[in-house]
């Protein structure tokens, strides 16, 4: 199932980001290579990085979930949990 992920950062959290982010871009790039992440990039408000955006591929929310419980920016705090938002969609094929 095609999810949209949007992650607002958690306030002041750019230090948390930084020392997450090379753990977050590995797991990224794992996941794209097997089709899970689709796409990914940066929220982007008055030149500043706030938060992330993600379309992703999971076969059911078990899987989505499982993903979330070990995902850097989750573990070390960077998302805001309590803005974070998930949304089902159908993504146009490439081909």
């Amino acid at each position: 199932m095609q999810y949209l992920i949007i992650a607002y950062d958690n306030d002041n959290s750019l230090d948390k980001r930084l020392e997450a982010r090379e753990a977050h871009v590995e797991g990224a790039k794992k996941l794209m290579a097997e089709g899970k992440i689709i796409e990914a990039g940066a929220l982007i408000e008055e030149d500043q990085m706030v938060g992330s955006t993600l379309f992703v591929d999971f076969e059911n929310d078990d899987e989505l979930n499982e993903w979330l419980e070990s995902e850097p920016y989750v573990t070390n705090n960077v998302w805001n949990m309590d803005e974070f938002q998930i949304v089902p969609v159908k993504l146009l094929p490439k081909d």
